[in-house]
């Protein structure tokens, strides 16, 4: 996680001065983009001891990037693996949306409420791959206990989801995908912070601030998607789902390649 995140900081300290270079120059009448515009507000700020400047410039669309996008597209990776790899479930999925909303028409976000097995499935898929299996770490603001063992204040606390969604004193075959738990065993449970067994979002006032939106999202993009395609890998193989990669996020290491067919009237693709 650590040299994750010194590359990550690189990266961003890079873009930083080539956006100070061009507003030097002066280039960027035009061209103005996030970064730009918080060069701007911060210019002759009074900011807190705690933060200087640059920390703020690299940390906001840090965290646009990796909160806002690099999440989303992880989980939608992990979510066809395991459809992939499990086809009843995709035809399922695929039976539900037929007859919820027909083949005359795209899937609209009004429907989204009426698909309960893809809303089962993109919770298992959180279940098992959470988008950031340590979660984000936090600092204790006073020293206390927990189950016995003393946090002193200021101590870094980080939460492995990866073992508390696959904690098998509260997931009945917790390495297994199946996402009817979510219908039946688990119906009441959801990803909004108030199960402790099942926070990929995390919880309390430090939880993810977009996860409605990112809810929204997954949940149209795969009923789009196993609406109007049908998928297979290419030649029949499994997915490796061995293949993950190391960051602040989990993607899948090695590309995704899947075989798109189209299933709907082809007056809908234009």
């Amino acid at each position: 996680m650590k040299k994750a995140a010194k590359e990550m900081d690189s990266i961003m300290a890079s873009w930083l001065e080539e956006h100070r270079r061009m507003r030097l120059s002066g280039v960027v009448e035009g061209r103005e983009d996030f970064m730009h515009v918080m060069l701007s507000t911060l210019e002759g700020a009074k900011l807190s001891a705690d933060y200087d400047q640059d920390t703020i410039l690299k940390v906001l669309p840090l965290n646009l990037i990796t909160a806002g996008t690099d999440t989303t597209s992880v989980t939608m990776t992990w979510a066809l693996s395991l459809l992939l790899n499990n086809p009843n479930v995709l035809k399922k999925a695929q039976e539900e949306l037929d007859t919820q909303v027909g083949k005359e028409r795209n899937v609209d976000e009004s429907d989204l409420k009426k698909l309960v097995y893809l809303q089962a499935i993109i919770k298992e898929t959180l279940r098992l791959y959470p988008p950031g299996p340590l979660s984000v770490p936090h600092r204790a603001i006073e020293s206390c206990y927990i189950n016995g063992y003393y946090v002193p204040a200021g101590t870094w606390l980080i939460s492995n989801l990866w073992k508390i969604q696959r904690d098998p004193r509260k997931w009945s075959d917790p390495e297994e995908y199946r996402p009817e738990r979510f219908l039946t065993t688990q119906a009441d449970l959801d990803f909004r912070g108030q199960h402790f067994e099942f926070i990929p979002f995390g919880s309390g006032r430090r939880s993810c601030p977009g996860i409605s939106m990112a809810a929204q999202v997954m949940h149209l993009t795969l009923a789009r998607l196993l609406h109007g395609f049908d998928l297979v890998t290419p030649f029949g193989e499994p997915v490796d789902m061995s293949d993950q990669g190391l960051g602040l996020t989990m993607p899948k290491e090695g590309p995704l390649e899947v075989l798109l067919t189209p299933r709907l009237p082809s007056e809908l693709y234009q």
